[in-house]
């Protein structure tokens, strides 16, 4: 349901090669046991995801470790299949993950598609399973900060007063019917409608596959057609439909916080930790929501409103 892909391969591979020259790491059937020492590269490797929120991130990465002393080049790779082996090989050396999805994917890749989820709802649970899957292949999973970037579920505002919904067991408790403007996959997927369904009690009528939080999801609440939709507790656009999100009160979502992930025998070591360490404290949800607002809404760019921010917050 999350993290959104998109560039050609050719074009991804090509960009990979820009880097090819930098130090690789081992691969994944020559590793072992990890015994080297975290390595402490003084030129990094920053990779985005291609998208919004993934490219401010990596700016704000970029910038602490310039601030720490480490020259930094940023890296966009909007394909997960070919920065996380980049990642591996040193290739890429820091890239902002989110912990339950990532957790995730490399639980599918070691154990296959249908791998028990190795992502839940429990940030310490899910940190755990991730630092475990991750570890073997040379990556090294840094602390999570306050930030979350979660499926969420939003209604129209209006709705929203006239049936005193602020939760989404509010909405399970009243008894609606509700339309699901989502992904085609919500219908199958335990955090989507069987969830909503099962957890809250929410009556599901129907899923209608106009994506997750796309315009024309957004505009099909909006105008009555269905009556919740699925999008991302980072949205910054709610407020341009007259749309709020409801409270997952029970916590149906998995804890996909931000985590910088980091090449071990690249970039593990305390200096580059504790460069990207002084983020978690700082960052929050709402100031991500903000963010992406004025990158998407307002078209500035990322570089300058990732600056921007940490100069506000005195972290530069």
């Amino acid at each position: 349901m999350r993290r959104r892909t998109g560039a050609a391969a050719t074009a991804l591979l090509a960009l990979l090669a820009l880097v090819s020259g930098c130090a690789t790491g081992p691969s994944l059937e020559d590793q072992g046991e990890v015994t080297a020492p975290p390595g402490d590269s003084k030129h990094l490797v920053v990779g985005s995801a291609g998208f919004t929120e993934s490219d401010l991130i990596a700016q704000m990465y970029a910038l602490l470790l310039n601030k720490a002393g480490y020259s930094t080049k940023i890296l966009s790779v909007a394909n997960r299949e070919l920065y996380e082996p980049a990642l591996e090989s040193g290739q890429i050396d820091v890239v902002p993950e989110y912990a339950a999805t990532f957790a995730d994917w490399l639980n599918a890749k070691k154990n296959g598609a249908d791998a028990e989820p190795a992502g839940s709802p429990d940030l310490d649970a899910t940190m755990r399973s991730l630092r475990r899957l991750a570890t073997p292949r040379g990556l090294t999973v840094l602390d999570p900060g306050k930030a979350v970037d979660q499926n969420a579920f939003a209604v129209a505002a209006s709705y929203a007063r006239r049936h005193r919904l602020k939760t989404l067991s509010d909405l399970g408790k009243s008894g609606l019917k509700v339309r699901l403007a989502a992904g085609d996959e919500c219908v199958k997927r335990p955090y989507c409608a069987p969830g909503l369904k099962k957890v809250y009690g929410i009556d599901i009528t129907g899923v209608d596959p106009k994506g997750v939080g796309t315009t024309q999801a957004k505009k099909a609440v909006q105008g009555g057609q269905d009556q919740m939709v699925l999008t991302t507790s980072t949205d910054a656009t709610l407020d341009d439909f007259g749309l709020v999100l409801l409270k997952d009160d029970k916590h149906l979502q998995n804890a996909d916080y931000i985590v910088p992930v980091v090449n071990r025998s690249r970039a593990g070591s305390k200096g580059v930790a504790n460069a990207l360490g002084r983020l978690n404290p700082v960052l929050t949800t709402q100031d991500l929501a903000s963010l992406n607002e004025q990158v998407d809404s307002w078209r500035r760019l990322p570089q300058d409103v990732a600056r921007t921010y940490l100069e506000k917050k005195n972290l530069l």
